[in-house]
């Protein structure tokens, strides 16, 4: 009997659904404009359109209709192919005094977690853990806040761009342009001091160190510039997209100083070795630095007869003293090794340069010696030895530098330096075609600048 019952109600059940599916709604047109609508998937048995009224005499059995509504769901409307997708927005983040990458995502509102799962990303990504003030981060978050697109320019012509696929895992890639390489010019008269002439004339203050650095063994820019000494400049300024990114290096240089014309050429190997030489192939460097310190004055000269400043007795002074602010880098004059390096009596903090077999420099009163030396170790010309003090007899900060000649002392800024090497022979036709150029270029500004001078 249950068994009959239960039976009854399900085929009047099914009948009910049946006639549900098949007849037309009866709701007015207003009402079923307010419905959701749905779209039921192709299935057999379930139409997509309006069928005519059927008798229930058609209708499938019991078992049959249950099993196709059962496997029958309403899913999404499809979107109006119409409507565009949404885009993440991007956003500019700057990188502040203080910053790192987790203080800049915590302004932009996101997570410990992405900074985490950005820096992870691959060696690429780890550059974002070193970030400087004024560099800017471009993130992209999408509507749920979830970042999903970044980019750093590392270079003017390198920049990261990080992306996620198709499983959500960030994947780095840098992108490289290769900028555009035009020349400029520039040319001046010495008024007050290289450095003003410099700016007037339009050069960056890199240049104009940089071209105080090429003749810096022939010239004392401290010492010997005098008025209406005049140069000429010849540089790459690189473009990226039509816009300027920066100076370049210097290709070629003239300075006239009391009179003797000073030129220099940039010329780079095919292995990537660049230096500066004279026209004819002469190196613009020498073994050895001038000056191995920036320095305001020359507080005292080389001078055999000199009277001591603090014993007050004849003692001579087999070096040249350079006042400088205290902390002011002092460089090694040539490449050498380190034979002395401590305290040295009335030296105070001293470093002693043997260079080959003829040639020691040394250098006294130093307020501390660089990071990174020790006696034994080598070291390259410029490099960096200490930093300008006042240590031992000394009356204030300053440079004591000695320059020996087989065990001999002679006057650092007299001294004739010895040369460095020539071009090499095997570059020397690639040399003189370069050059020709450039060249050319001097010869096309001097007239205009040698008038300038006799106004």
């Amino acid at each position: 009997m249950n068994r009959r019952l239960k039976t009854g109600l399900l085929v009047t059940g099914s009948a009910l659904i049946a006639a549900a599916l098949i007849a037309p709604s009866s709701n007015p047109p207003e009402q079923a404009q307010a419905s959701r609508a749905v779209a039921l998937p192709d299935a057999p048995g379930v139409p997509t359109t309006a069928a005519p009224t059927r008798s229930t005499a058609s209708l499938p059995d019991a078992d049959t209709l249950m099993d196709r509504v059962s496997n029958t769901r309403p899913v999404a409307s499809a979107a109006d192919e119409s409507a565009e997708t949404p885009v993440a927005a991007w956003s500019v983040e700057t990188v502040r005094n203080g910053d790192n990458l987790a203080a800049l995502f915590k302004r932009a509102g996101l997570s410990a977690r992405d900074v985490h799962d950005v820096v992870n990303a691959g060696d690429r990504a780890s550059q974002l853990t070193r970030l400087f003030p004024g560099d800017e981060l471009y993130l992209q978050v999408s509507d749920n806040e979830r970042l999903v697109g970044l980019r750093y320019a590392m270079s003017p012509t390198r920049t990261l761009h990080m992306t996620r696929d198709a499983a959500g895992d960030w994947q780095p890639r840098v992108e490289t342009v290769e900028l555009e390489r035009r020349t400029a010019e520039a040319e001046g008269r010495i008024a007050s001091s290289l450095y003003n002439a410099g700016i007037e004339a339009g050069l960056s203050d890199r240049l104009i160190m940089q071209l105080a650095g090429i003749f810096g063994w022939d010239i004392d820019f401290a010492l010997d510039l005098r008025r209406n000494d005049s140069f000429a400049v010849v540089y790459e300024t690189l473009y990226r997209d039509g816009q300027k990114v920066r100076n370049g290096q210097i290709l070629a240089a003239e300075f006239v100083n009391r009179g003797e014309r000073f030129r220099a050429l940039r010329y780079e190997t095919p292995e990537g070795e660049s230096n500066y030489y004279a026209p004819d192939g002469r190196s613009m460097r020498k073994a050895f630095l001038r000056t191995p310190t920036d320095f305001t004055r020359v507080s005292s000269e080389f001078n055999p007869d000199r009277v001591h400043p603090v014993y007050g007795t004849k003692r001579p002074h087999r070096g040249t003293d350079y006042a400088a602010p205290p902390g002011t880098p002092i460089k090694a004059a040539g490449d050498g090794k380190v034979i002395e390096r401590g305290r040295k009596g009335g030296y105070g903090n001293t470093v002693v340069l043997k260079h080959g077999m003829r040639y020691t420099t040394l250098y006294a009163h130093m307020r501390r010696f660089a990071n990174g030396h020790s006696v034994g170790d080598r070291v390259k010309q410029g490099e960096i030895i200490g930093y300008v003090g006042s240590t031992g007899l000394s009356t204030g900060p300053h440079l004591h530098y000695e320059f020996r000649v087989d065990g001999t002392h002679r006057n650092p800024r007299t001294v004739d330096l010895p040369e460095a090497k020539p071009i090499a022979e095997r570059y020397r036709d690639d040399f003189e075609r370069q050059a020709a150029p450039l060249v050319a270029k001097l010869d096309g500004l001097s007239p205009t600048r040698v008038a300038q001078a006799g106004d």
